[in-house]
């Protein structure tokens, strides 16, 4: 199964996984959730980060979340990265990380394409007229 580790500003990841456990019914297993302080030392981040990694990998590989791409936390994700072990997508959304995690027991590659056509699809009007 395809861990799945959220690297945010602040408490996004740990409230998304929330969200996710909200809505799924079940608090996800191999999920890992680390939060990024303006004040923090990229480089502590990123062993972080490297150790979360490790722990939720069950051979599987990890998919790396982020908020805001360029910016310290998908910084951070983008040096975990390992074609094909470890993958990364930033501008994580709710519905996003749910797809990850019903997916998850794909290979790793089509997760991370139903996580980038989730965040697509997820984005609606909801008025309809536009």
């Amino acid at each position: 199964m395809v861990g799945v580790l959220l690297i945010t500003h602040g408490n996004i990841g740990s409230a998304l996984l929330e969200g996710a456990a909200h809505v799924l019914g079940v608090k996800p297993p191999n999920t890992r959730a680390v939060a990024v302080a303006a004040t923090d030392d990229p480089q502590q981040v990123l062993e972080r980060a490297r150790d979360e990694a490790k722990a939720i990998d069950d051979g599987a590989g990890v998919l790396v979340m982020s908020d805001i791409f360029g910016a310290t936390p998908s910084n951070v994700g983008t040096r975990l990265l390992e074609r094909g072990r470890v993958e990364g997508v930033a501008g994580v959304s709710l519905p996003m990380l749910v797809r990850a995690l019903a997916y998850r027991h794909l290979p790793l590659q089509q997760v991370v394409v139903s996580v980038m056509e989730a965040g697509t699809r997820g984005q609606v009007n909801m008025r309809g007229d536009a």
